[in-house]
């Protein structure tokens, strides 16, 4: 299924021009017009979901090793010491184009800061409990 009014379907899809990095059947691979760092890329299925939880199984399989195999690219072709893999779901985590799609952005030693939290401190018995409602939302 593809959506007509979606940017992402139509990139992806070769409808809009973009600076292609890789393309398979069911991926196209760009380089994101407004990077966090120097070969930023999107992985964008050929296929409409609105985000992860709506994505097929089958292509949700396929989108972590793509991530991997983009990533270790970029440290072999840029020079980066690591890379993130980051996919956003709902306005609130930061998901502007609402089309699934990971982005692998390249890490360079002394870098900016991206992707990172101070990590809190919770009690066990609130930890217990919230996995309890989790788990009997599943």
């Amino acid at each position: 299924m593809k959506d007509s009014n979606c940017i992402f379907c139509k990139i992806a899809n070769g409808e809009i021009p973009s600076s292609t990095v890789y393309e398979d059947q069911d991926f196209r691979v760009i380089l994101d017009l407004g990077p966090a760092a120097k070969g930023h890329a999107l992985i964008l299925p050929k296929e409409h979901f609105k985000d992860v939880c709506e994505l097929d199984e089958a292509v949700a399989a396929k989108v972590l090793p793509l991530g991997a195999k983009i990533g270790a690219a970029m440290k072999e072709a840029l020079g980066c010491a690591g890379f993130n893999l980051v996919q956003n779901n709902g306005v609130a985590a930061g998901q502007t184009v609402f089309h699934f799609h990971m982005h692998v952005i390249p890490r360079y030693e002394n870098g900016p800061e991206m992707v990172t939290w101070t990590p809190g401190k919770e009690d066990p018995e609130v930890l217990a409990q919230t996995a309890e409602r989790i788990k009997n939302a599943l």
